[in-house]
């Protein structure tokens, strides 16, 4: 088959070098975003007359027919025509003749790649958006009917504090709020058309790109064409934004692992996301989420390949930057899985009230209320700190609770302390306390939740 560029060349391409070049098995994802460029071109082309609009017409409906045509699965894509751009001009030029040559004018596979990357990851991230709205209302619902259960709070793996699990989950709700901005963040730059900059330096012809970006829902034209074609930076932010939110995703993971082990027994997953032993019948293992943690994994890595790709390279293209396509469309899906599987998933895990109830009440979880009741009582904070601590080593010591200690023992360590002291050792009660800005506190929870339905409208 003849090449595109064979002009210059006097011998064949070698068959190893065809199987090594070519990109066609993988980034045939981007028919759909290639053909669009390739149909605002055509447009752009005729309306400045550097075509005529009876062959931009021509090649509007070819194109049109060969996306038909990949859409049902009927067309035959070439590996010797190397990539998508390719083997659609020379579909379109098959089957509509001489005008079909002419689409290639004023433009380079540079610039088309370029353009194809960018619309296919602004597709892709409006529907990652969309997916982590969803994925926070989930969230917000489960919290809501857990705005009364309280659980231990961990720092270090170590039970630290009482907390609310509406709590617990609405800091997820909020890591999702950073992941989208993040995005949103993302598709700014990302709203630039490089369609119109060739190979590096532009064109003599008079093309129109503003009109080309108009047509393809772009803000803006890049500034350079050198730049133009030699950037990847969009593609790197999105990966970035996609490996930050999968360990989101892989933290969450681990908690709900962690959770439904016999030794903590927060929670249970259903059996429909969960799956079993080909050994051990009595198995029921958390692959989803085991899964969810793998992953993270493999969109760090992307992001390090594409970073590590364009490291060294200098202005403007280099055929390196063909494997920047990998890393993109297995970033994107892999996110996109997760975030779907996630949201179904969390709709049916079901929470251990009595279990994180009777958790929260072990590991002294109530000192710092101690510590911040002398406080209340006019003890300087590190001296209430050391009393509280010599407090708890009592109790250690004879293996009691905090609410072990009668208010006679209690007094021998301070004189500040009353019989209202009673009153800050229940979990309950600290959550109840906790009522500073973003706190655990029930009223605080409830405020959280309403300003998050609030943004998600």
């Amino acid at each position: 088959m003849k090449k595109p560029w064979a002009g210059r060349f006097t011998q064949k391409t070698s068959d190893a070098v065809e199987s090594f070049t070519e990109s066609i098995s993988f980034d045939r994802k981007l028919w759909k975003h290639d053909i669009a460029g390739s149909i605002a071109h055509a447009k752009m082309l005729a309306k400045q007359r550097i075509i005529t609009a009876k062959e931009s017409a021509a090649i509007i409906a070819g194109l049109s027919r060969t996306a038909d045509a990949i859409a049902r699965g009927k067309f035959a894509f070439s590996p010797e025509l190397e990539d998508i751009h390719m083997n659609i001009e020379s579909a379109l030029t098959a089957r509509i003749g001489e005008p079909g040559k002419k689409l290639h004018t004023a433009r380079s596979r540079n610039d088309q790649v370029a353009l194809d990357l960018r619309l296919y990851l602004r597709e892709q991230t409006r529907d990652i958006i969309q997916l982590l709205r969803e994925l926070q209302k989930t969230f917000l619902t489960v919290a809501e009917g857990h705005q009364d259960t309280v659980m231990p709070g961990y720092t270090h793996l170590q039970r630290a504090q009482p907390v609310l699990l509406a709590h617990h989950l609405l800091a997820y709700v909020e890591m999702f709020r950073r992941d989208k901005e993040r995005f949103h963040d993302c598709m700014q730059r990302m709203d630039s058309c490089p369609l119109g900059a060739c190979a590096l330096a532009g064109t003599s012809l008079p093309t129109d790109r503003a009109y080309t970006a108009k047509l393809l829902g772009f803000s803006r034209v890049s500034g350079n064409s050198i730049d133009a074609v030699s950037d990847r930076d969009f593609a790197l932010e999105f990966l970035s934004g996609a490996a930050i939110t999968m360990m989101h995703l892989s933290r969450l993971a681990e908690e709900l692992i962690l959770w439904s082990t016999e030794e903590f027994r927060f929670i249970e997953i259903s059996d429909r996301f969960t799956t079993g032993s080909s050994f051990m019948p009595q198995k029921k293992n958390p692959d989803v989420a085991e899964l969810l943690r793998g992953k993270t994994g493999r969109v760090y890595g992307n992001l390090v390949a594409l970073l590590t790709l364009m490291k060294g390279l200098p202005l403007a293209y280099n055929r390196d930057m063909q494997e920047d396509k990998l890393p993109v469309f297995d970033s994107a899906e892999t996110l996109r899985a997760a975030l779907s599987v996630l949201q179904e998933m969390m709709k049916e895990v079901t929470f251990n009230r009595e279990r994180l109830g009777e958790t929260a009440a072990g590991g002294y979880s109530t000192a710092t209320d101690i510590a911040e009741y002398l406080v209340r009582k006019g003890v300087p904070f590190r001296t209430a700190h050391e009393t509280t601590g010599r407090i708890v080593l009592a109790c250690i010591s004879r293996n009691i609770p905090l609410s072990g200690l009668s208010l006679q023992e209690l007094r021998t360590f301070s004189r500040a302390i009353e019989r209202d002291i009673r009153a800050v050792l229940d979990p309950a009660a600290s959550v109840r306390t906790r009522s500073s800005f973003g706190g655990t506190s029930p009223s605080e929870v409830k405020r959280q939740i309403r300003q998050y339905r609030k943004l998600l409208k």
